[in-house]
């Protein structure tokens, strides 16, 4: 799945994409996958490795202005007709190219949240493998709008007709099929594409550039090649019944063009397949179309497919955003239409004052200029953190102060620049639906909010209810491997630090933490090649001298048993200051996290965080809430109460009591009193932390007495092979792995989740073209063998313990002579039992 973001130059756009790469520099050299010169793939590990590691933005015109070298298309007579594109207008495309490897599953998740469109791009001799499903299904969940392109139709083996029959059985979307492969006399070599929408078939001489284009109109391609003529009208007559499924207004159209699906003008077309993209709740039609990309085939009608047919930002579901503890949408913040008045507020109050204070929210959000999300951090080694941003209200200007509202921190923005992957130009603004870059930012990180406000005092901040303002943070999934990091020697380790601080601030789903016991640090990530990745370029790039230890799964500990409440004061005198404070903490393992957010207080606070949950009480009565509110010290607010306590909780419980692993599925409750519990001054954030620490620890300790399990991943695996492999990969599965398959291909017993929710689609209702090269198997024979699993790949989704996953590619392609390939997405923890528990038991204990 490749993003992308676009925007119109007359009135604003967005979305993203990688195959236009080739064209996205018009007027200079198109760069190559193949070479490993591709603009967007510029690390040396990506160059070296021949894959995309990180997701990487570069900023294009299409059609290129005309100062850039345009794209010809050449007419049966020779003249020159202009461009293929039906559309003139230049538009301004943001494209984000991002990973296929699973390991690297984060960088599209924090992609798929600032796009406003993808496109899928489909292998059409593989057809829709099992990580495309997963991206697939990722983009569905947050209903943005795709079209899909079916590359590499000029390699042996491809089959245009048999993938679009796989984007309806397995992606469960009707492909809309735009654009039928052109074989040169039936048989031949792939030469272009038949458009089943302008009527025209488009050629591309052999071992041409791809910027001249022979065009053919639909009554001269009737003499030429008659089967590809006859595949286009029939193709336009399913496109229109497809269609006018879920366009009133179209079928009017075709009524009145007497019921003749030839006549009907492609502007018509375009506007009702345009609105069946965008109106994703009630379609599910997907454009699909067809290319070379290695041969310059198909891209430039793929691009004007792009601006015709995705959507700009105004067209796009609003963006969430909370304000405080209310909920709502940027524009219903702006419009005046989220309830604020009552915001309740979580500073100390004077004597006297009241604890809800009326404000008036519309003459303070009348000064915010804009307001933008950071969703990627680069270390640049010229040019130091570049943090990419998107800008959702407003228009960022260069030199304003920008207020990041997760940090309460002020920064300036000293430079604003797009980015060329690692090329920059320097721009005065970046106005709504753009993607821009940041330099020099030391604090923001993936997933914060910046807002610049008019007037903003650089020491405070924006005024109340801006200063809480925060769009739908950026989800990071939890790290399943871990490995132990070394510096050569104790002068290295400031250096080591400041290249892991780099890193992680990067890429958020790695993770560091220290085993108390033997003080090792430990690196965690998605997968095996994601910790390797993250090795070299610790080594290699940022020139931290290292030795990364072995890779290990990532383990949890349980409680079995609650604990009793334990009381804790603690004081003592830290660099020359008491430090004195108190609380309560009980532990119990969670059965069903079904907290019932309606018991808690009005000052109270629960949040499930890290696989288990933290709840922060203040225990005062109801009636003597408002006197010990005023009566707080002047360094304590309750939202620094809150915080001081969930951290010292969590940090409680980063190590487990029996084993050396991280508590899971642990409900921590922290009560404090304030009248008993708080000692005026001597009680700082530091020493709520510190005691909350204590208490919780405490507390685990005693409910361990009880005994605790050990958790493991266990894996969701999509495995994908031929038919005479799939015995061997179901027992490997199911006996050697002690796995649970789940269904094999399309059966009931599917993954959980979006899937489920998506209808599934009777394939001898869709139109695919077919492959020339089958064999002579008929288009209904095909459709048949679909769906009797005959000719395609059969799917087997199982769930699998982690451990047993490690080193499974290779185990893959043993058993499927090189055929097989899988992808897997964690499930949930479970419990390790039985003699699996007794072996890892033993590897704990060494003996």
């Amino acid at each position: 799945m490749k993003i992308y973001k676009r925007r119109r130059r007359e009135r604003g756009t967005s979305g993203s994409l990688r195959i236009s790469m080739r064209y996205s520099f018009s007027a200079s050299k198109s760069n190559d996958v193949d070479d490993g010169s591709t603009i967007t793939d510029f690390l040396p590990a990506e160059r070296a490795r021949g894959v995309t590691i990180q997701s990487a933005a570069i900023t294009f015109h299409w059609p290129p202005l005309p100062k850039d070298t345009g794209v010809e298309a050449k007419s049966q007579k020779g003249g020159i007709q202009g461009r293929t594109p039906s559309t003139d207008r230049h538009h301004m495309i943001n494209l984000i190219d991002t990973p296929g490897h699973a390991d690297f599953t984060f960088e599209v998740v924090r992609s798929l949240r600032i796009l406003d469109g993808a496109v899928c791009i489909l292998d059409g001799v593989a057809g829709v493998e099992a990580q495309t499903e997963k991206v697939w299904y990722q983009a569905a969940k947050h209903s943005i709008p795709k079209i899909i392109y079916i590359n590499k139709l000029d390699r042996d083996g491809a089959a245009y007709g048999k993938t679009v029959q796989e984007i309806a059985s397995r992606l469960f979307a009707w492909p809309a099929v735009c654009q039928i492969p052109w074989f040169e006399g039936g048989k031949g070599r792939f030469c272009g594409i038949g458009d089943v929408i302008s009527l025209r078939a488009y050629k591309w001489p052999e071992g041409g550039d791809g910027k001249l284009i022979e065009t053919t109109n639909l009554n001269n391609l009737q003499d030429q090649e008659p089967t590809l003529a006859a595949e286009m009208k029939k193709g336009r007559v399913a496109l229109i019944e497809l269609l006018s499924t879920y366009d009133d207004a179209l079928v009017e159209q075709f009524f009145e063009y007497g019921e003749k699906h030839l006549d009907i003008p492609a502007e018509i077309i375009i506007a009702s397949l345009r609105q069946c993209v965008l109106n994703q709740q009630d379609s599910k039609i997907v454009p699909v179309f067809g290319g070379a990309s290695f041969r310059n085939i198909g891209v430039q009608p793929l691009l004007d497919a792009i601006v015709q047919l995705l959507p700009n930002p105004r067209e796009v579901r609003d963006a969430e955003v909370t304000v405080g503890r209310a909920e709502g949408t940027l524009r219903q913040l702006l419009s005046g239409e989220m309830p604020l008045d009552q915001i309740q507020s979580l500073s100390p109050q004077k004597k006297g004052s009241k604890v809800l204070k009326e404000r008036r929210p519309m003459a303070v959000i009348g000064n915010l200029a804009a307001c933008a999300l950071a969703f990627k951090v680069v270390h640049d080694a010229q040019r130091g953190a570049l943090v990419y941003v998107r800008v959702y209200s407003g228009s960022l200007q260069r030199g304003a102060s920008l207020y990041n509202t997760n940090l309460q921190v002020i920064e300036p923005t000293r430079q604003l620049m797009r980015m060329y992957a690692q090329f920059p130009v320097e721009f005065e603004s970046l106005p709504a639906g753009q993607i821009g870059v940041i330099p020099g930012l030391k604090h923001a990180r993936t997933g914060d909010t910046l807002i610049s406000y008019i007037g903003t005092n650089n020491k405070t901040g924006p005024p109340p209810p801006l200063n809480s303002l925060q769009l739908r943070p950026i989800e990071v999934p939890p790290a399943v491997f871990f490995s132990n990091i070394e510096s050569h020697s104790l002068g290295e380790q400031k250096a080591v630090k400041s290249a892991l601080d780099i890193l992680l601030r990067e890429d958020p789903s790695l993770q560091l933490s220290e085993d108390e016991e033997s003080g090792q640090t430990l690196l965690s990530g998605m997968g095996e090649f994601h910790l390797e990745i993250a090795a070299d370029r610790l080594i290699k790039d940022l020139k931290a001298k290292v030795s990364m230890g072995k890779i290990e799964i990532a383990y949890k500990e349980a409680l079995l048993f609650p604990s009793e409440p334990k009381a804790t004061v603690i004081d003592r005198e830290t660099a020359g200051k008491r430090q004195k404070a108190g609380c309560t903490a009980t532990v119990e393992p969670i059965i069903e996290d079904g907290s019932d957010e309606s018991l808690l207080g009005d000052y109270d606070f629960s949040i499930p965080e890290s696989g288990n949950r933290i709840t922060i009480s203040i225990s005062a009565p109801d009636d003597q809430q408002e006197r010990w509110l005023t009566k707080l010290p002047s360094q304590l607010s309750i939202e620094t109460i809150h915080t001081a306590l969930k951290n010292g909780a969590l940090a409680a419980l980063v190590r487990g009591v029996n084993y050396p692993f991280p508590f899971h599925n642990v409900h921590a409750s922290v009560t404090i009193n304030p009248a008993t519990q708080i000692f005026g001054t001597d009680t700082s954030a530091a020493a709520l932390s510190s005691v909350a620490r204590e208490a919780t620890k405490s507390a685990l300790k005693q409910a361990a007495k009880g005994g605790t399990a050990i958790m493991e991943h266990v894996m969701n695996v999509t495995v994908s092979t031929d038919d005479s492999s799939l015995g061997a990969v179901v027992k490997d599965l199911s006996s050697e792995r002690g796995g649970h398959v789940l269904s094999l291909d399309d059966e009931d017993a599917t993954t959980s989740g979006i899937r489920e929710e998506l209808p599934i689609i009777d394939l001898r209702k869709v139109y695919a073209p077919p492959d020339p090269f089958d064999g002579g198997i008929t288009l209904a024979d095909q459709e048949q063998a679909v769906m009797n699993n005959s000719i395609r790949q059969r799917t087997i989704m199982a769930r699998v313990p982690l451990r047993e996953m490690m080193g499974y590619l290779k185990h893959l392609r043993s058993i499927t002579a090189g055929r097989g390939s899988f992808v897997m997405s964690a499930d949930r923890f479970e419990r390790v039992v039985g003699l699996r528990e007794k072996t890892l038991q033993k590897e704990l204990r060494g003996y």
